[in-house]
């Protein structure tokens, strides 16, 4: 009998555990282009000023009306957990429980040249990044990126992706401690697609004939694509675009420790393997780590470019008889180094930063 109680108890423990709190602190998050705050609901007027939803079908699949609709109640599932209401008292709840939150892109740049801020219109606001349905119990959400009409194209969605779902990643109480992120494209949008294959998302789904393309005057199908918390590599996404880590955006120093944990592994397993082989000294490995371990020690930054060192000369993805497709950045003669690719996919078990999940038991991986 008190082994059942402890039982129960033990699972209620991990259903609470799996419950996302009643109110949530949206922390700003910085960029090197944009910066994010939390939306409010004034935005959505400044959302309207841009004309975010000219185009919608080509983009997301849905028409104009339901775009604008679903960044509506987007925004006020938003402000309603920040402020700490429950989903019926908000009255744009979801009935599991489900949750939203949404930054609005800043801008305080003249990138255009006419001596004025790009959107002194409205006050800014260049557009909306979100993380949808935010599911505690699965630990998943969907990340959306909804922009002005003259603000597309810019480069916009690699600077900010990769740093919100860094944040939804890490884990608590630093960031969401999501396991899996994952994104909907309509087959037609092959630039996003490329923009998600860089960020380490992988094709792992289609809905055959979900979406009307108003466009060609047909139907369409809709791509799922996902990453999961021990595949994304951080610093890896924001390199694909040039990009630089930010130390002090939420959830960056966890995953860099996370990263360097990963590779002073690798580099122990590495070298005890080569011991193995041919005899080498197997202080090396040691010695391997404890380099790993003094980078940390002089700060986040230089963890973060000795983790962008030991990348270039991460092993590269296998070859298959897909070696003449297109690199994700549209360049027929770069090699994609991103080892997540749409013909090939490794198992999260079997990748190396696969420490990233924290501990995380992982033992009928594969199976």
């Amino acid at each position: 009998m008190p082994e059942q109680v402890e039982a129960a108890t033990q699972e209620q423990l991990d259903q609470q555990s799996r419950e996302l709190p009643d109110l949530i602190v949206i922390p700003s998050i910085k960029g090197e282009m944009v910066h994010l705050r939390p939306s409010v609901i004034e935005d959505l007027e400044r959302m309207d000023a841009i004309g975010a939803y000219i185009g919608a079908s080509g983009i997301t699949g849905k028409d104009r009306v339901a775009e604008r609709g679903a960044v509506h109640a987007w925004v006020r599932r938003s402000v309603a957990w920040s402020q700490g209401e429950t989903p019926t008292e908000s009255g744009v709840g979801d009935p599991e429980s489900r949750r939203t939150i949404a930054w609005s892109i800043i801008t305080e740049a003249d990138h255009d040249g006419d001596g004025e801020i790009d959107a002194a219109n409205s006050d800014n606001v260049i557009g909306m990044i979100f993380l949808i349905d935010i599911d505690g119990w699965a630990r998943s959400a969907r990340i959306q990126v909804v922009l002005g009409k003259d603000y597309r194209g810019r480069g916009y969605s690699r600077d900010i992706m990769p740093r919100v779902m860094t944040y939804g990643l890490a884990p608590e109480p630093a960031g969401l401690g999501m396991h899996r992120i994952w994104v909907a494209v309509p087959e037609q949008n092959t630039r996003s697609v490329s923009v998600y294959q860089s960020l380490g998302f992988v094709p792992s789904g289609r809905s055959r004939d979900a979406l009307w393309n108003a466009s060609q005057n047909r139907y369409q199908d809709l791509i799922v694509m996902d990453t999961l918390v021990d595949e994304f590599d951080p610093i890896r996404s924001l390199d694909a675009f040039g990009m630089h880590v930010i130390e002090d955006n939420p959830g960056v120093k966890e995953a860099l420790s996370a990263r360097e944990h990963s590779i002073a592994i690798r580099l122990n397993e590495k070298n005890a393997s080569k011991h193995d082989a041919e005899g080498t000294d197997v202080n090396d490995a040691a010695a391997a780590a404890q380099s790993v371990q003094k980078a940390s020690s002089d700060g986040a930054g230089d963890v973060a470019e000795a983790v962008r060192k030991d990348s270039e000369g991460a092993e590269p993805a296998r070859q298959s008889e897909h070696d003449d497709r297109k690199s994700v950045t549209g360049d027929a003669d770069a090699e994609n180094s991103w080892p997540y690719t749409a013909g090939e996919r490794k198992t999260s078990k079997e990748a190396w930063w696969r420490t990233l999940g924290r501990g995380r038991k992982r033992d009928t991986e594969g199976k």
